[in-house]
């Protein structure tokens, strides 16, 4: 959180800066702490057509976007050819529907949020955006189902720094499925912190999460032993799509463990990532 926030504070140092060069008159104040507000609220608060600035967190990066439609949650896009550019680059040159941690930056508000990186349906902007893409705040719902979706609230809570204390007290099962969504997103930082492991993580083991371009489960009934409630084991079939090789079905069991009955379960992570490499050589 701490990083995040000095993210933060260095981009909004650069836009006073540029603010003052221009114009000569700084920019509002910008108060430093993160609001978790509700999209009933958000909503009055980035009403349709307004603009402003989406901040990357794990990049820093930034760019702009005005608000065109969206009733559960913002239909936005990117404001200007540069503005696309830079979506882009966040998203490593292709666009994907992975979900983003953000801030939404108006006025003198940080705003907790969660984006994906994919054009679809209308747009209406002249800024070489194919489309429009989706932001997600507290409380938003999609379209087609008007319920929330679980990985853009993973994201959300990464960007308010609440997403410790969510996984806290979650059962083996909903913490495998969380794990499953930090890989479909490629968040290895949040994989790391409800996971274990043996591998060394600077020596380019996990690299090959990178290649997940969709990913689906199904997570069948537990296998727990109720003698030793520290274990925890699940089989679960996933259908995932890797760069360069196409659709795959991997049939693996999790395990899952914890060091007493009050502390959280972790997931074994390795297995899954050994096999992710030999099925994507």
């Amino acid at each position: 959180m701490k990083k995040t926030l000095l993210l933060v504070f260095l981009f909004i140092c650069l836009s006073q800066k540029q603010a003052l060069a221009a114009n000569d008159q700084p920019r509002p104040y910008i108060s430093f702490q993160p609001e978790l507000l509700s999209w009933d609220v958000v909503n009055e608060i980035i009403p349709r057509k307004s603009s402003f600035t989406v901040i990357d967190i794990d990049s820093g990066q930034s760019f702009k976007v005005q608000r065109r439609a969206g009733s559960g949650h913002a239909d936005v896009q990117p404001l200007t050819k540069d503005d696309t550019k830079m979506m882009k680059k966040i998203y490593n040159g292709k666009w994907s529907w992975r979900r983003r941690a953000v801030f939404i930056l108006i006025d003198d508000q940080l705003i907790p949020a969660s984006m994906h990186g994919m054009p679809h349906g209308a747009g209406a902007i002249q800024n070489g955006f194919p489309g429009h893409f989706c932001i997600h705040f507290s409380g938003s719902t999609t379209h087609r189902t008007r319920k929330f979706d679980l990985s853009h609230h993973v994201m959300i809570l990464k960007a308010a720094g609440k997403f410790d204390d969510y996984t806290a007290s979650l059962s083996a099962e909903e913490i495998l499925n969380i794990f499953l969504i930090t890989a479909k997103n490629h968040d290895k930082e949040l994989m790391e912190g409800i996971s274990i492991s043996n591998m060394n993580k600077n020596d380019g083991s996990y690299n090959v999460l990178n290649n997940i371009e969709g990913m689906k489960w199904k997570i069948k009934r537990s296998q727990e032993d109720h003698d030793f409630p520290f274990v925890s084991t699940f089989p679960v079939e996933t259908k995932i799509y890797l760069d360069e090789v196409g659709p795959v079905k991997i049939t693996q069991t999790f395990t899952l463990i914890r060091t007493s009955l009050f502390s959280p379960w972790k997931v074994m992570r390795d297995p899954f990532v050994t096999e992710l490499e030999e099925n994507g050589r």
